[in-house]
């Protein structure tokens, strides 16, 4: 696997989606490094690549930021072929293919979330590699190895849209107390059928799980 080249930006980090019965949350944290250094604190790591298929990005920030353009070119080129918005699974697909094909060259771990209506909320992981995974929940990033015990335990079906939303905040916000490459603020955006909602946590207001 190739890695990072001296100075280029590295979505060092904590993302995570998880579906609910009306659509998906997804979510990550904002800190952008580039070696030891932090580059920006506010990146956003959540990324729109059709009406409502978004994908939350780890790795090369540059390479993940490339295919997710090349996917959102397809889609539309999707739509207006065939006349009607591409499932999350056509999406997910695309960014298999790309990472797959190009596993020698990218550093990419990218998770695809969305509503459709033939399958309403879904969530496709697609780690370094390339594999694809379709799964209920799922984390990526430096940040997630801290933080798979309290999913495994805290993640039930059918939990509800607030329910999730408070999962991820919490997940996150543990990832980013523990890991050095994640930080900054919490992203997260509501995907369903009447479209996208977005909700920011700012440093100060992040759940507070011990006192140091």
């Amino acid at each position: 696997m190739a890695g990072l080249k001296p100075g280029e930006a590295n979505l060092g980090t904590t993302i995570m989606a998880v579906e609910f019965d009306k659509g998906v949350i997804i979510g990550a944290d904002s800190r952008t490094t580039t070696g030891s250094y932090i580059a920006n604190r506010v990146t956003d790591k959540l990324t729109p690549v059709h009406d409502r298929i978004w994908c939350c990005r780890s790795g090369s920030a540059a390479d993940t930021q490339a295919v997710a353009d090349i996917v959102h070119y397809y889609l539309q080129m999707y739509t207006a072929q065939h006349g009607e918005a591409p499932g999350t699974k056509v999406a997910a697909s695309l960014f298999q293919e790309l990472c797959y094909s190009n596993k020698d060259s990218l550093m990419a771990g990218i998770i695809v979330a969305g509503w459709d209506k033939q399958t309403g909320g879904s969530v496709y992981n697609i780690p370094l590699g390339g594999s694809l995974h379709r799964e209920p929940f799922a984390i990526g990033g430096s940040g997630s190895a801290y933080i798979y015990g309290y999913c495994d335990s805290v993640f039930k079906k059918g939990m509800s849209q607030d329910e999730c939303v408070e999962f991820v905040r919490n997940a996150v916000s543990l990832a980013m107390s523990r890991d050095g490459s994640s930080g900054g603020v919490i992203r997260l955006a509501v995907i369903t059928e009447d479209g996208v909602e977005r909700i920011f946590v700012p440093g100060d207001k992040l759940p507070v799980h011990w006192e140091g």
